[in-house]
């Protein structure tokens, strides 16, 4: 194999600066400044496009780039004969871009497992990660690495050989596509022009087949008015008959009619009576209740008189809550309700916190925001707040006992 330097190198680089590359030793992959000069011309071509190296390089140097695209590929290539900013943001962008192809070499512990693995590659997708990979693993000797650059050299010259003919069929391509699209466009005046011939043709024959309806409907009415006469004399006769039985059928469904409205009267009246008694039975024993259950309470469970002050209850179940107001109502105060969040808006508890002078927050019964969002509204105000764990009738006695000793401490 020869060592003269590579075309490609050649071009880019001086010759001067060409030497022959470091041996690879140990598992450390190389690095871009580590490559053999004639390596750095088909890397930075290959590997990297122009779009992607101006702004490498334009973010390297802090300001826009203005040379041509050749002047900035020679320019980099230089960059890379020894270890500058610009060749250690190369490594790490092409490290980042291939990626994919690096993990895939990396297990590869042999030069020949490493050759295997680029004749494979070159027929694949991605060429240029195949390049990176190979050129910077440390198994790629020099005699290897001049056999890969020899083959990108002829893989460059079968690509540009490869875009002359695709180039070529493309003309060709767009030459037929042209002419077709000149076809297709007088198909389309013609479909167009028997499109609305077809169209005229349908507008007449739907009006001839309305006018040919409107007759036949009227031939049709003609006929049914015959036959109408026709029955209607011979059920002349029988008619009269059938008239009279059926008005007397008539009458008297009227009046069985008229004695089941005057029933149905009478029951709906005493319904409602038999409605106002109970009701009112209901609301006597509803009072001979609240009379007997009063005294019995101990003298300890009674709190104290609340004297129009409101009363806020922050949860507790549905059921519970009326005798919570009545008992709140009972001592003179005004009940106040807010069901902890399961169904009330969130927004209406700092509205009613507003309203109330004495707050009773049944913990076991309410979400963690109200908790906290009454917890907060007490203590920012000052409102006496008394929280009880489990909710009954006389937790909320005694709730309402230490929220008057609180306010006869204070």
């Amino acid at each position: 194999m020869s060592d003269a330097p590579h075309p490609a190198a050649q071009a880019c680089c001086p010759p001067a600066l060409i030497c022959p590359p470091a041996t690879a030793a140990g598992s450390r992959r190389r690095r871009l400044w580590e490559l053999s000069p004639r390596a750095h011309c088909p890397v930075v071509g290959v590997c990297l496009s122009l779009a992607a190296l101006r702004r490498l390089a334009g973010k390297t140097f802090g300001g826009e780039v203005l040379a041509d695209d050749y002047a900035l590929h020679s320019g980099a290539v230089q960059d890379c004969l020894q270890r500058s900013p610009l060749a250690e943001a190369l490594q790490r962008e092409l490290d980042r871009r291939h990626a994919l192809a690096l993990r895939r070499v990396a297990a590869l512990k042999t030069t020949d497992a490493l050759r295997a693995w680029w004749q494979d590659a070159q027929q694949g997708d991605d060429l240029a990660g195949a390049l990176w990979a190979t050129l910077t693993h440390a198994r790629c000797d020099e005699a290897f690495e001049e056999q890969v650059l020899h083959d990108i050299h002829l893989r460059q010259h079968q690509l540009g050989e490869r875009q002359g003919e695709e180039r070529r069929r493309l003309a060709q391509l767009q030459q037929a596509q042209a002419a077709l699209a000149a076809e297709l466009a007088q198909l389309q005046q013609r479909s167009a022009r028997a499109a609305a011939e077809q169209a005229r043709k349908i507008e007449q024959l739907q009006g001839e087949l309305l006018s040919r309806r409107a007759e036949l409907i009227g031939r049709d009415t003609v006929i049914a008015s015959v036959w109408d006469q026709l029955r209607q004399h011979e059920d002349a006769g029988s008619a009269r008959d059938r008239r009279a039985e059926l008005t007397e059928a008539l009458e008297r469904q009227l009046g069985r009619n008229r004695v089941l409205e005057r029933e149905l009267a009478q029951a709906r009246a005493a319904l409602e009576a038999e409605r106002r008694r109970a009701a009112t039975a209901e609301e006597a024993l509803a009072r001979a209740a609240a009379v007997r259950t009063a005294p019995a309470q101990p003298a300890d469970e009674v709190a104290p008189a609340l004297g129009e002050r409101a009363v806020l209850c922050v949860g507790g179940r549905v059921a519970s809550v009326p005798g919570y107001r009545r008992l709140v109502e009972r001592l003179g105060g005004r009940f106040l309700h807010y069901d902890g969040g399961e169904h009330d808006h969130p927004g209406l508890l700092d509205h009613t916190l507003a309203s109330a002078d004495l707050v009773i927050c049944q913990t076991g019964c309410i979400s963690h925001d109200a908790y906290w969002r009454v917890k907060d509204h007490c203590k920012r105000t000052g409102k006496r707040c008394v929280f009880v764990d489990n909710p009954s009738r006389s937790g909320l006695q005694r709730a309402l006992r230490s929220l008057a000793q609180a306010g006869e401490a204070a």
